[in-house]
């Protein structure tokens, strides 16, 4: 394996990438490189300016303290950071200034080499495992790499937990030795403290996707087939609840982000999580909700619980459930499925019986009975060999809480097996008064659509979420449109 790219930071200094795998190891190498900063510029910054820096920047230590003056800060430090580059390197020219400041200022006030990994869209997790050692990051196509950055004292792990914490008004330290915390961007930070992780303090960053995954992108790459997203947006046109079972990192809130776009614009949507990862198409009437966690004192947290029972004052149409995993939250969503809400969650859970004995044994424990208003359940997998994310079944609950699989990857075919389904078509001829051959033919045309999106290259949530909405008020034009493979003309 062999890859190179270019990535660009923030304030637009580029960031060259390389991903090779070395033949005296078992895992890719990912490493970057900063054009114009070599090493021994590194040495003289690390070792004198970055403490030149630091004594004569000046700033209050309140104002260091201060989530919202980090951008105050960040300029007094830029000011006297590009000072001091020109005292101690003479020639230097403004682009060689520019990319050296802003690595000052990664070092200093940001997050360092953490934050150069951020500015990659192709890392979903960054993993500092402990001091000495590689930082860990998870490519979208590579999977897991060793990178060529060392953060060396275990007091840098530390230090960067601090200000993480700082930014989103929290503490980590020796009696709060853990840290679960959100960024402004999105992405998720758990930090630990030695000795809880008695290798080391931890850092594990989740990074937020900033272009959310659409259900024609999940299509173009695979994950499931044209045919049964057609079926999962006629339950969600029609109502039905659906739930999303798989392991961690096997992409079920990406397919729950996709799903969204089946939702009618014309209906309430209310979104609860307990980090903020949905991002819903712009036309919908979206509330979304974050769980908030004690201050340090212990005071002001609003659980998922509490979130769940409030949704349901809102006059909400439909719900979306991060995740669940405790009796009374499961209990809330289940009840409000039965009062009438289409309700959409995720559950951590290899296959729809798992999901299934997961709801109705202990922690949860719900009744077998309570599932009768939970129309389906989808099962995403990662395949750790290959790094391939798929749909892996699709399962019907019938009304005694078990499951029909109705769609099953077979990994050694690489194709679905089908069987009937049953519930499937007892709700669609009660709800809508459709024969069999009726929603067969419905679920054609949703998948000639969905292949004329993909043929046609929109990947981007608003757009297709603007065509299901034209498709729902003037469902000939878009059958029409796609009958003739004809172009859409988005307005800019």
């Amino acid at each position: 394996m062999k890859l190179d790219y270019s990535i660009v930071s923030q304030t637009g200094f580029p960031i060259n990438v390389s991903i090779s795998q070395p033949e005296d190891d078992f895992v890719p190498i990912y490493e970057i490189r900063i054009p114009s900063l070599s090493d021994a510029t590194r040495v003289i910054i690390d070792n004198k300016i970055k403490y030149d820096l630091i004594k004569r920047a000046n700033v209050d230590i309140r104002d260091l303290l201060d989530p919202n003056k980090y951008e105050y800060v960040r300029e007094i430090y830029r000011d006297v950071a590009q000072k001091i580059l020109k005292e101690n390197f003479k020639d230097i020219d403004e682009k060689s200034l520019t990319i050296l400041t802003e690595y000052l200022l990664l070092t200093t006030v940001g997050l360092g080499e953490l934050e150069i990994l951020s500015y990659d869209e192709n890392i979903e997790e960054i993993c500092v495992n402990g001091s000495n050692q590689p930082i860990w990051v998870y490519h979208k196509r590579a999977g897991w790499c060793k990178t060529n950055l060392i953060l060396k004292k275990e007091e840098d792990i530390y230090n960067y937990s601090s200000t993480i914490a700082r930014r989103v008004g929290r503490q980590i330290n020796t009696l709060n030795p853990l840290l679960d915390a959100t960024l402004p961007d999105g992405s998720r930070v758990n930090a630990t403290l030695f000795p809880i992780s008695n290798t080391g303090n931890t850092i594990t960053i989740r990074k937020f996707s900033k272009n959310p995954w659409s259900i024609t992108r999940l299509i173009k790459n695979g994950t499931i087939s044209s045919e049964i997203a057609a079926l999962i947006w006629s339950y969600v046109q029609n109502e039905i609840s659906v739930l999303i079972a798989g392991g961690t990192g096997s992409g079920k809130t990406s397919v729950l982000n996709s799903i969204s776009e089946f939702i009618p614009a014309n209906q309430r949507v209310i979104s609860i999580e307990d980090t903020r990862e949905l991002t819903l198409p712009k036309y919908l009437q979206w509330v979304p909700m974050l769980v908030r966690q004690p201050n340090p004192e212990g005071k002001g947290e609003v659980s998922m619980l509490d979130l769940l029972v409030n949704s349901l004052r809102m006059r909400p149409d439909r719900i979306l459930v991060g995740e669940v995993r405790r009796q009374r939250e499961a209990e809330i969503m289940f009840e409000a499925m039965r009062t009438g809400h289409s309700v959409y969650s995720t559950i951590h859970a290899d296959s729809a019986a798992q999901a299934v004995n997961r709801l109705t044994t202990p922690p949860i424990n719900l009744p077998k009975e309570m599932l009768d208003s939970l129309g389906v359940i989808m099962v995403q997998v990662r395949n750790r060999r290959n790094n391939v994310r798929k749909t892996f079944e699709i399962a019907e609950v019938l009304d005694n809480g078990e499951v029909n699989i109705i769609y099953r990857w077979n990994f050694k075919r690489s194709a679905y097996e089908k069987k009937r389904m049953k519930k499937t078509f007892e709700l669609f001829e009660m709800y809508l008064g459709w024969k069999e051959e009726e929603v067969m033919i419905d679920l054609k045309e949703k998948e000639h659509i969905l292949n004329w999106m993909v043929n046609n290259e929109y990947f981007d949530v608003d757009r297709v979420g603007y065509l299901v909405s034209r498709y729902y008020k003037n469902p000939e034009e878009i059958i029409e449109f796609a009958a003739n493979n004809r172009r859409w003309e988005f307005d800019e």
